[in-house]
């Protein structure tokens, strides 16, 4: 029986065999490697970008405080304006109802 193996041996049938799967744990070894390498890169991309939509989410926010603050602040304005207004013509009126008077 061992004369079998060292003459299997020496045709190189079974160190070919050896080598083609070795070659092959080779390029499988590094199929995963490239494919966890790959796997690494795009999973820190999407943190990027979650990182990206979350100071989005904020500016957004802080954006919308702005407009309802500047909101409430013209409506106040405008709320002055017209009771400044009804003033106004409350007084011309006065006026108007004085040279009437005059007249």
């Amino acid at each position: 029986m061992n004369g079998e193996l060292v003459t299997l041996a020496a045709d190189g049938y079974v160190g070919d065999w050896v080598g083609a799967v070795g070659a092959a744990g080779v390029f499988l070894l590094m199929i995963v490697i490239v494919w966890q390498i790959a796997a690494t890169w795009r999973a820190r991309m999407l943190a990027s970008r979650e990182e990206q939509y979350k100071t989005l989410a904020l500016k957004y926010a802080q954006l919308l405080e702005d407009n309802v603050e500047l909101h409430r602040r013209s409506t106040e304005e405008m709320r002055i304006t017209r009771k400044e207004l009804a003033q106004t013509r409350q007084s011309l009126a006065s006026v108007e109802k004085m040279m009437r008077e005059i007249e």
